[in-house]
């Protein structure tokens, strides 16, 4: 773990679960496994605090706890994972393919278990019922079975899993006092300790319990007056039982990965050669993602037989021209799909490391363009392509001036985004006999590129921090005012009093909350953007690092 991603990682704790929980866990990421005793003593924390920051931590994941390392006996020890904390960056997407592929249900339903770390069945189906009711017109409300029916799909899909039941050493270790958070009602379906199975190893992972559930979800009283009933009514609710007790979810980030990185490639595609093409990718993906493991290389082989009958039905795409495409797509340089035999037709593959190798290298070359221009990008292309120059080679191949190119390569060079390789033909290495190659390893330069959009997120959530700060005042009396105004149209006041109330801001105020919001929009969608660029990078990394 890099001093960037530890600074990143403190930035998001901050944000979403407050100073606190950001030092325990940055104190974890610095120091790696430690028991309660050693964290309350090196962050100064009281034990009280700590026990609640470790609880937490443990609820959304991003702490895991095992048997000390001393043996049988030794306190618990705590561990936080950096990965597991980064993925708060990608909350926002996760949510946004959610309402893409289920509507609003499905947009709730992972909100929830986003913002709660975990719960189970019955409980996210009646807060998400509720919370659609809500927004609905009076007297319509949402059905609990419409909210079930998508939770369930999201299951069968495999967005959301169970959390992993506790092992026997976890159980036994959580009763010792050295383990406060596991005793705690969200800490027993948190995920357990690294060294235990991982939830897809448990038969039951994705199978959703008989839960009986009937009703619709209800409108949350707004009067002050109902207090008491909706405290009474919410004690109510927790004694009654569901036929799901005990039985967690969570989502699962890794399926919700693979979604993105089968539209990045889809997306490719497309802008390649044509939405037919993307379309016939797509059908190839869809057909083989129960087969094909998250980490392999390509596909299982698919005949052309059967990707002609699993194409939609509104393509109405003839078999010879389907084999056309299919003959275009692997005579494509890009090699995102492979030919893998001749039988049924034709077998084919999809060549996922292959396509998440060049989206990492176009993002490389666009990246060199942006910073460098035209001329630099097309020498880092040459060098791709052609492995080893030597400086005179990339001047004659890339047809720009010897000064020029030389002051290209130096400032590449300079930026690590090119090596310089020397092959000496006598041992001394003396300068004369020697061959100086310029060229670009890939992989390497990736890791660099992701160190550098983690320092860009990071100063991006800083200086939206800084502009809030600096506009508290200002933000702090516009929700005051929202607040009146929305109090007095529930109320049905007259037109006059709301224009009152809305000329407490002034004209410049205005013009500076709508300049505010302007930019927190720009810096909220630059971190969006950069946190695509970094998905595909980790994706590239981690999957050269399989391969």
């Amino acid at each position: 773990m890099t001093a960037q991603e530890l600074r990143l990682c403190g930035l998001l704790l901050r944000e979403h679960f407050g100073e606190v929980v950001a030092k325990v866990a940055t104190h974890l990421l610095r120091s790696g496994a430690q028991n309660l005793r050693t964290i309350i003593h090196e962050t100064g924390i009281s034990l009280d605090l700590v026990k609640k920051s470790l609880c937490v931590l443990v609820q959304h994941g991003a702490c895991v706890f095992s048997s000390g390392r001393k043996g049988p006996g030794s306190p618990t020890e705590y561990r936080t994972s950096c990965d597991q904390i980064l993925r708060i960056l990608r909350y926002p997407r996760y949510i946004y393919s959610a309402k893409t592929l289920y509507g609003d249900t499905g947009e709730l339903i992972i909100e929830e278990l986003l913002q709660r770390g975990d719960m189970t069945m019955s409980s996210t189906v009646k807060t998400v019922a509720d919370r659609l009711t809500q927004n609905m017109e009076e007297g319509r409300s949402m059905e609990y079975s419409e909210v079930s029916s998508t939770f369930s799909n999201l299951v069968e899909t495999h967005f959301l899993q169970r959390c992993p039941p506790m092992g026997g050493a976890g159980k036994k270790d959580s009763a010792t006092p050295a383990a406060p958070a596991a005793p705690t009602p969200g800490a027993g379906a948190a995920p357990v300790s690294t060294d235990q199975p991982t939830p897809e190893s448990f038969p039951d992972c994705y199978k959703v319990p008989h839960v009986t559930l009937i009703g619709r979800g209800k409108r949350q009283l707004s009067s002050e007056d109902g207090e008491d009933q909706r405290n009474a009514k919410k004690a109510k609710m927790d004694t009654e039982t569901h036929g799901d007790e005990g039985i967690y979810w969570q989502v699962n980030f890794e399926r919700f990965h693979l979604h993105f990185r089968d539209q990045a490639i889809i997306s490719a595609v497309a802008n390649k050669l044509d939405q037919t093409s993307s379309e016939i990718v797509r059908t190839m993906l869809r057909m083989s993602e129960v087969t094909t493991s998250p980490t392999a290389t390509c596909t299982k082989p698919l005949s052309a037989n059967e990707i002609f009958r699993s194409l939609p039905s509104n393509y109405n795409i003839p078999r010879p021209i389907l084999d056309q495409y299919l003959t275009l797509l692997v005579d494509d340089p890009m090699e995102f799909v492979g030919k893998a035999g001749e039988s049924g037709g034709g077998m084919y593959v999809v060549n996922l490391h292959r396509a998440l190798a060049n989206l990492a290298r176009a993002t490389l070359e666009s990246v060199v363009q942006e910073r460098f221009g035209s001329r630099s990008a097309r020498i880092f292309r040459l060098l791709l392509r052609k492995r080893h120059l030597e400086q005179k080679q990339v001047e004659d191949f890339a047809m720009v001036p010897a000064k020029e190119a030389k002051d290209m390569l130096y400032t590449l060079l300079s930026e690590n985004l090119v090596q310089l390789q020397e092959i000496p033909k006598t041992p001394d290495y003396a300068p004369s006999r020697t061959f100086y190659l310029y060229t670009v390893n890939q992989l390497p330069t990736a890791r660099m590129l992701l160190q550098n959009c983690y320092k860009t997120v990071a100063n991006l959530i800083e200086r939206r921090l800084f502009e809030t700060k600096e506009s508290k005042r200002l933000l702090e009396k516009s929700q005051r005012i929202e607040a009146i105004l929305a109090s007095l149209q529930a109320s049905g006041a007259e037109p006059e009093q709301l224009t009152e109330v809305e000329e407490m801001i002034t004209a410049p105020e205005k013009q500076q909350l709508e300049a505010l919001r302007l930019h927190i929009n720009k810096l909220d969608s630059a971190e969006n953007q950069v946190d695509e660029t970094i998905f595909l990078l980790e994706s590239y990394v981690k999957s050269t690092t399989a391969a």
